[in-house]
């Protein structure tokens, strides 16, 4: 097998999508890196990416290489050495100073990308935990999810709103403050483990 063949054989288009900070619901769309995307119309299928807006369409060596600035080789390069695939080649410098040339505006534009795409998600769910875990009843005791959904569902709205409609100085604003401390990892994290175990996010 070619480098490109043995690449794609053991790296999915959802892994990599995932290493490079894109947030996939379960419905395997995601917000397109390749364009100012707001609503999620990049599909990650197992072996290839489409956006039904902007049109990009390839596999997984192709995403990465669009999304950094690669040739094909060096996406390959960067997925083997990123997965282990073939670890005694770290990648070469030529490809580490590409990766490192990002602009402050390049780096902006994604963190408030990864902070909408997050959120968003983060949105769906409190609205479904609000419906689902309501109380039927006055005596009935509180689901700790359902009172996430009350304290959280107004702030979540307001931060998107900020970031679908404010100028660039007030998003970034939100970004900053979202980023800080970690804090829109750790809420993607808990995103992705609440698909299996169903628990709060944050606390109260």
């Amino acid at each position: 097998m070619t480098r490109f063949e043995t690449v794609k054989a053991h790296v999915s288009m959802r892994k990599a999508a995932e290493s490079c900070g894109l947030s996939v619901g379960r419905n395997s769309m995601a917000l397109c890196p390749f364009h100012n995307d707001r609503h999620p119309s990049l599909l990650i299928a197992d072996d290839h990416f489409h956006c039904f807006a902007c049109e990009a369409h390839g596999d997984v060596i192709d995403f990465v290489a669009r999304l950094y600035g690669l040739s094909l080789t060096e996406a390959a390069q960067k997925l083997a050495s990123d997965f282990g695939i073939d670890p005694d080649k770290p990648i070469p410098v030529s490809i580490r100073r590409k990766l490192k040339i990002r602009t402050e505006a390049q780096r902006l534009r994604e963190n408030e990308w990864l902070c909408f795409s997050i959120l968003n998600d983060y949105l769906w769910l409190l609205r479904d935990w609000e419906k689902r875990y309501a109380p039927q009843a006055p005596e009935d005791v509180l689901d700790e999810r359902f009172v996430e959904a009350c304290h959280r569902l107004p702030w979540a709205e307001y931060q998107l709103d900020i970031l679908m409609q404010s100028d660039s100085y007030e998003r970034g604003e939100v970004v900053s403050e979202l980023t800080a401390g970690g804090f829109i990892r750790k809420l993607q994290t808990c995103l992705r483990e609440e698909r299996y175990h169903e628990q709060p996010c944050l606390d109260q």
